[in-house]
């Protein structure tokens, strides 16, 4: 049987993507319950975290090295949560993808450039040409794209807006446009294993960056249950499906691995799929608790065409009750 065969079968086998056994979000009870979901799996994620910190964390030099650098992005404040919502614009979505080898160690090296926390002691804001070509690079995917999105998220955190960060929502919506499409790809041939978790990172980062259709039930929903029920840890899933491997592994210049400073565990358990989870997951209480506007996006795909919006086509949110 062909690929293409192969998976048109999955899919016709497969259940259909709205149905949900999550209640419905139109009453208190509803609501009241898929919060509890959530917070029931942060806690048992976050216990997971804490019990395994000794065996996570990195070496004294290299551990102090990268605390050093990204410093200031976890201080307290330097993460605003977004306050007004937009959606993605399928219209972005890159025509064909370029192949690429990301490296996170250039990624991280403009990263800190952009921080200011460099060795040679740069002012924040500054970037190089090779950062500016290497994060505006079009054509990517996966972990390339994320990390685009993380530059850019930082810089606008950081309060850089001279230059090329002018150009910061531009980005943000191009890059926003195709981690939807890679997500949209990842649920079509089932969430295989190795899409999950740039699957959950895109919808953390996307989500931070206010594009509220990343918030959909359906996909809360197949991420509650990638949660492993006696460790608390995301992962790798106990027994996974031969043929859908043979799927993914088709499918895997859109959504391509890269190899991550993480624990992977003997039990299966990722310490970034975890962190990944527990992101996302810290997304979707927030727009559940805090913004009706971005609530209609757990209810259905898209908001409705009668919501009000703002010039930008960006929606107000209103906090909620």
């Amino acid at each position: 049987m062909s690929s293409l065969g192969l998976l048109l079968l999955l899919l016709l086998l497969a259940p259909p993507l709205w149905s949900s056994s999550l209640p419905p979000l139109d009453t208190p009870e509803g609501k009241a319950t898929i919060a509890g979901l959530i917070l029931s799996a942060l806690e048992r994620a976050t216990s997971f975290l804490k019990k395994r910190l000794p065996e996570i964390n990195l070496d004294g030099a290299v551990g102090f090295r990268v605390l050093e650098e990204f410093q200031p992005t976890i201080q307290p404040g330097f993460w605003k949560l977004p306050h007004v919502w937009t959606h993605t614009n399928a219209s972005m979505v890159y025509p064909t993808l370029e192949p690429q080898e990301f490296s996170e160690e250039q990624s991280d090296l403009c990263l800190v450039q952009l921080l200011g926390t460099s060795t040679d002691s740069s002012q924040p804001c500054r970037l190089s040409d090779f950062c500016r070509t290497l994060m505006t690079k079009p054509g990517c995917s996966g972990y390339c794209l994320s990390h685009q999105l993380l530059f850019f998220l930082s810089a606008r955190m950081k309060g850089c807006t001279n230059g090329l960060f002018r150009q910061s929502q531009h980005y943000m919506n191009l890059f926003c446009a195709n981690m939807m499409d890679l997500n949209q790809r990842a649920e079509a041939i089932g969430y295989a294993y190795p899409s999950r978790d740039v699957f959950m990172e895109n919808i953390m980062l996307c989500g931070i960056g206010g594009f509220s259709d990343f918030y959909k039930l359906r996909w809360l929903e197949a991420i509650l249950s990638w949660q492993k029920p006696q460790e608390g840890c995301f992962g790798m899933p106990d027994a996974e499906d031969e043929e859908l491997s043979k799927v993914i592994q088709h499918q895997q210049h859109y959504l391509r691995r890269v190899k991550r400073r993480e624990k992977q565990f003997a039990d299966g358990c990722s310490s970034h799929n975890t962190a990944m989870a527990v992101g996302a997951l810290g997304g979707f209480l927030y727009v559940l608790a805090q913004y009706p506007a971005a609530n209609r996006e757990l209810q259905q795909a898209t908001m409705t065409t009668s919501t009000a919006t703002q010039v930008d086509g960006s929606i107000p949110a209103t906090p909620g009750t």
